[in-house]
Protein backbone atom coordinates (compact mmCIF):
# COMPACT_ATOMS: atom_id res chain seq x y z
CA UNK A 1 0.00 0.00 0.00
CA UNK A 2 1.35 3.19 -1.06
CA UNK A 3 1.25 6.39 -2.93
CA UNK A 4 3.85 6.15 -5.82
CA UNK A 5 5.14 7.77 -8.99
CA UNK A 6 7.21 6.02 -11.87
CA UNK A 7 9.59 8.18 -13.52
CA UNK A 8 6.97 11.13 -13.43
CA UNK A 9 7.18 14.36 -15.52
CA UNK A 10 5.68 17.51 -15.26
CA UNK A 11 5.48 20.68 -17.38
CA UNK A 12 3.88 24.07 -16.75
CA UNK A 13 3.23 26.51 -19.72
CA UNK A 14 5.92 24.62 -21.70
CA UNK A 15 8.30 24.70 -19.01
CA UNK A 16 9.72 21.54 -18.04
CA UNK A 17 9.00 21.44 -13.66
CA UNK A 18 9.88 17.76 -12.75
CA UNK A 19 12.03 15.21 -14.68
CA UNK A 20 11.86 11.42 -13.99
CA UNK A 21 10.55 11.24 -10.70
CA UNK A 22 10.21 7.70 -8.66
CA UNK A 23 8.95 8.13 -4.80
CA UNK A 24 6.81 6.28 -2.82
CA UNK A 25 4.46 7.44 0.37
CA UNK A 26 3.62 4.40 2.58
CA UNK A 27 1.71 3.78 5.20
CA UNK A 28 2.53 4.55 8.71
CA UNK A 29 5.86 7.36 7.99
CA UNK A 30 5.89 10.47 7.64
CA UNK A 31 7.87 11.77 4.49
CA UNK A 32 9.21 15.66 4.21
CA UNK A 33 9.75 17.27 1.12
CA UNK A 34 12.46 19.53 1.09
CA UNK A 35 14.10 22.35 -1.71
CA UNK A 36 14.43 25.36 -2.84
CA UNK A 37 11.70 27.68 -3.95
CA UNK A 38 10.56 26.67 -7.36
CA UNK A 39 12.71 23.24 -7.12
CA UNK A 40 9.14 22.03 -8.31
CA UNK A 41 7.81 21.30 -3.80
CA UNK A 42 3.91 22.13 -4.55
CA UNK A 43 4.00 20.54 -8.51
CA UNK A 44 5.01 17.23 -6.92
CA UNK A 45 2.40 17.27 -4.77
CA UNK A 46 -0.26 18.45 -6.97
CA UNK A 47 0.27 15.49 -9.30
CA UNK A 48 0.39 13.29 -6.13
CA UNK A 49 -3.64 14.66 -5.57
CA UNK A 50 -4.90 14.20 -8.88
CA UNK A 51 -4.71 18.31 -9.61
CA UNK A 52 -2.44 18.18 -12.22
CA UNK A 53 -1.72 15.56 -15.33
CA UNK A 54 1.69 14.49 -15.80
CA UNK A 55 3.44 15.01 -18.97
CA UNK A 56 4.78 11.47 -18.84
CA UNK A 57 5.10 8.67 -16.34
CA UNK A 58 2.28 7.39 -13.65
CA UNK A 59 1.03 8.58 -10.18
CA UNK A 60 -0.96 5.68 -8.73
CA UNK A 61 -2.76 4.75 -5.33
CA UNK A 62 -2.45 1.12 -3.46
CA UNK A 63 -1.66 0.22 -7.25
CA UNK A 64 -4.28 2.05 -9.15
CA UNK A 65 -3.25 4.26 -11.38
CA UNK A 66 -4.77 8.06 -10.36
CA UNK A 67 -5.97 8.49 -14.41
CA UNK A 68 -8.38 6.10 -13.44
CA UNK A 69 -10.30 7.39 -10.63
CA UNK A 70 -12.44 10.53 -10.45
CA UNK A 71 -12.60 13.10 -8.15
CA UNK A 72 -14.47 12.12 -5.58
CA UNK A 73 -12.59 8.54 -5.59
CA UNK A 74 -9.35 10.14 -4.91
CA UNK A 75 -10.87 12.67 -1.99
CA UNK A 76 -11.98 8.76 -0.88
CA UNK A 77 -8.18 7.61 -0.41
CA UNK A 78 -6.33 11.48 0.36
CA UNK A 79 -6.61 14.42 2.13
CA UNK A 80 -4.89 17.33 0.78
CA UNK A 81 -3.96 20.23 2.72
CA UNK A 82 -2.91 23.05 0.05
CA UNK A 83 -0.70 26.32 0.27
CA UNK A 84 -3.21 28.33 0.61
CA UNK A 85 -6.35 27.15 0.75
CA UNK A 86 -9.00 29.46 -1.40
CA UNK A 87 -12.16 29.80 1.33
CA UNK A 88 -13.80 33.56 1.14
CA UNK A 89 -17.05 32.27 1.96
CA UNK A 90 -18.51 33.80 5.04
CA UNK A 91 -18.11 29.88 6.89
CA UNK A 92 -18.23 29.39 11.29
CA UNK A 93 -15.43 27.34 11.88
CA UNK A 94 -17.30 24.18 12.15
CA UNK A 95 -18.46 24.50 8.47
CA UNK A 96 -15.28 24.51 7.13
CA UNK A 97 -13.91 21.61 9.19
CA UNK A 98 -16.63 19.78 8.08
CA UNK A 99 -16.13 20.22 4.77
CA UNK A 100 -13.83 17.33 5.14
CA UNK A 101 -16.70 14.75 5.61
CA UNK A 102 -18.41 16.17 2.41
CA UNK A 103 -17.00 13.10 0.46
CA UNK A 104 -18.69 10.75 2.80
CA UNK A 105 -22.29 10.53 2.41
CA UNK A 106 -22.17 7.33 4.28
CA UNK A 107 -21.17 8.78 7.43
CA UNK A 108 -23.63 9.43 9.89
CA UNK A 109 -24.35 12.28 11.97
CA UNK A 110 -23.08 11.25 15.16
CA UNK A 111 -19.74 9.96 13.56
CA UNK A 112 -18.76 13.17 11.63
CA UNK A 113 -19.61 14.90 14.80
CA UNK A 114 -16.73 12.84 16.60
CA UNK A 115 -14.60 13.39 14.13
CA UNK A 116 -15.33 16.99 14.19
CA UNK A 117 -14.40 17.13 18.20
CA UNK A 118 -11.14 14.94 17.65
CA UNK A 119 -10.22 16.95 14.54
CA UNK A 120 -10.90 20.18 16.49
CA UNK A 121 -8.48 18.91 19.83
CA UNK A 122 -6.02 17.58 17.44
CA UNK A 123 -5.34 20.68 15.80
CA UNK A 124 -5.67 22.89 18.46
CA UNK A 125 -8.75 25.21 17.54
CA UNK A 126 -12.15 23.81 20.04
CA UNK A 127 -11.75 27.24 21.15
CA UNK A 128 -12.36 28.67 17.89
CA UNK A 129 -15.95 27.00 17.55
CA UNK A 130 -18.66 29.37 16.69
CA UNK A 131 -16.09 32.40 15.13
CA UNK A 132 -16.14 32.88 11.57
CA UNK A 133 -13.71 32.18 9.34
CA UNK A 134 -12.74 35.28 7.59
CA UNK A 135 -12.32 36.71 10.63
CA UNK A 136 -9.44 34.27 11.78
CA UNK A 137 -5.63 35.13 11.98
CA UNK A 138 -3.29 33.56 8.94
CA UNK A 139 -2.51 31.04 11.74
CA UNK A 140 -5.76 30.19 13.12
CA UNK A 141 -7.08 29.94 9.75
CA UNK A 142 -3.89 27.44 8.52
CA UNK A 143 -4.92 25.21 12.10
CA UNK A 144 -8.78 25.26 10.88
CA UNK A 145 -7.81 23.68 7.23
CA UNK A 146 -5.80 21.37 9.37
CA UNK A 147 -8.60 20.15 11.64
CA UNK A 148 -10.50 20.08 7.95
CA UNK A 149 -7.93 17.65 6.24
CA UNK A 150 -7.60 15.86 9.82
CA UNK A 151 -11.32 14.58 9.75
CA UNK A 152 -11.29 13.74 6.19
CA UNK A 153 -8.22 11.08 6.93
CA UNK A 154 -10.41 10.11 9.84
CA UNK A 155 -13.12 9.77 7.50
CA UNK A 156 -11.39 7.54 5.09
CA UNK A 157 -8.88 5.59 7.78
CA UNK A 158 -12.46 4.43 9.32
CA UNK A 159 -14.01 3.85 5.69
CA UNK A 160 -10.82 1.63 4.42
CA UNK A 161 -8.71 1.10 7.17
CA UNK A 162 -5.79 3.65 5.99
CA UNK A 163 -5.26 6.96 4.47
CA UNK A 164 -2.95 9.57 3.01
CA UNK A 165 -2.20 13.21 3.90
CA UNK A 166 -0.46 15.55 1.35
CA UNK A 167 0.29 18.80 3.38
CA UNK A 168 1.60 21.74 1.41
CA UNK A 169 3.68 24.03 4.19
CA UNK A 170 0.96 23.53 6.86
CA UNK A 171 3.56 25.25 9.32
CA UNK A 172 4.47 28.43 7.26
CA UNK A 173 1.58 30.56 9.23
CA UNK A 174 1.87 28.92 12.42
CA UNK A 175 4.25 30.10 15.46
CA UNK A 176 6.95 27.87 17.04
CA UNK A 177 4.40 26.06 19.29
CA UNK A 178 1.86 25.22 17.15
CA UNK A 179 4.51 24.35 14.03
CA UNK A 180 5.69 21.51 16.88
CA UNK A 181 2.61 20.82 17.65
CA UNK A 182 1.44 20.13 13.93
CA UNK A 183 4.23 18.24 13.60
CA UNK A 184 3.51 15.47 16.60
CA UNK A 185 -0.53 15.87 15.15
CA UNK A 186 1.57 14.30 11.78
CA UNK A 187 3.54 11.61 13.45
CA UNK A 188 0.35 10.67 15.60
CA UNK A 189 -1.84 9.92 12.61
CA UNK A 190 0.96 8.03 10.99
CA UNK A 191 1.42 5.75 13.63
CA UNK A 192 -1.95 4.92 15.45
CA UNK A 193 -4.33 5.67 12.48
CA UNK A 194 -2.20 4.05 9.68
CA UNK A 195 -2.08 7.03 7.26
CA UNK A 196 1.02 8.06 5.20
CA UNK A 197 1.62 11.42 5.97
CA UNK A 198 3.53 13.82 3.09
CA UNK A 199 4.77 17.27 3.87
CA UNK A 200 6.11 20.16 2.36
CA UNK A 201 8.76 21.78 4.58
CA UNK A 202 10.96 25.35 4.64
CA UNK A 203 12.48 24.48 7.89
CA UNK A 204 15.16 21.93 6.93
CA UNK A 205 15.02 21.00 10.80
CA UNK A 206 11.05 20.49 11.51
CA UNK A 207 11.95 17.81 8.87
CA UNK A 208 15.16 16.46 10.79
CA UNK A 209 13.17 16.20 13.92
CA UNK A 210 9.59 14.44 12.92
CA UNK A 211 10.05 13.03 9.22
CA UNK A 212 10.77 9.25 8.93
CA UNK A 213 12.50 9.57 5.47
CA UNK A 214 13.18 13.03 3.44
CA UNK A 215 12.78 14.05 -0.19
CA UNK A 216 15.15 16.67 -1.22
CA UNK A 217 14.89 18.27 -4.74
CA UNK A 218 16.90 20.08 -6.64
CA UNK A 219 16.83 21.00 -10.80
CA UNK A 220 14.02 19.39 -11.61
CA UNK A 221 14.52 16.11 -9.93
CA UNK A 222 15.07 14.34 -6.77
CA UNK A 223 18.68 14.14 -6.01
CA UNK A 224 18.27 11.95 -2.98
CA UNK A 225 16.03 10.43 -0.90
CA UNK A 226 16.09 8.34 2.47
CA UNK A 227 16.70 8.98 6.46
CA UNK A 228 17.38 12.51 7.33
CA UNK A 229 20.66 10.81 8.43
CA UNK A 230 21.04 9.80 4.80
CA UNK A 231 19.86 12.99 2.66
CA UNK A 232 21.07 16.10 5.21
CA UNK A 233 24.34 16.36 4.22
CA UNK A 234 26.59 19.34 3.63
CA UNK A 235 27.03 18.21 0.02
CA UNK A 236 23.43 17.36 -0.66
CA UNK A 237 21.96 20.86 1.37
CA UNK A 238 24.79 23.01 -0.37
CA UNK A 239 23.14 21.30 -4.06
CA UNK A 240 19.98 22.06 -3.25
CA UNK A 241 20.06 25.24 -1.46
CA UNK A 242 23.16 26.52 -3.08
CA UNK A 243 24.94 27.53 0.55
CA UNK A 244 27.33 25.79 3.37
CA UNK A 245 25.21 24.46 6.03
CA UNK A 246 27.04 22.74 8.76
CA UNK A 247 25.29 19.16 10.14
CA UNK A 248 25.37 18.27 13.60
CA UNK A 249 23.96 15.66 15.97
CA UNK A 250 20.92 16.86 18.01
CA UNK A 251 21.96 18.38 21.18
CA UNK A 252 18.45 17.05 22.84
CA UNK A 253 17.26 14.24 20.86
CA UNK A 254 19.32 11.52 20.70
CA UNK A 255 19.56 10.06 16.89
CA UNK A 256 18.08 13.03 14.92
CA UNK A 257 20.50 16.11 13.09
CA UNK A 258 20.50 19.94 13.62
CA UNK A 259 21.52 21.50 10.61
CA UNK A 260 22.76 25.51 10.89
CA UNK A 261 24.10 27.59 8.01
CA UNK A 262 27.60 27.95 7.79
Amino acid sequence: MAIETQHLTVSRSGRGVLSDICMQLGLGEVVGLLGANGAGKSTLLSALAGEIAPESGTVSIDAQLLESMNALEQAQRRAVLPQKPGLTFDLLVDDVITMGAYPFVEATQAAVQAWVIEAMADADVAHLVGRRYPELSGGEQQRVQFARVLLQSRAIVSRQGHAYLLLDEPTASLDPRHQVHLMEVALKQARARNVGVLVILHDINLAARWCDRILLLAQQQLIAQGAPQEVLTPVNLQAAFGMEMAVLSHPLVPGRLLVLPV
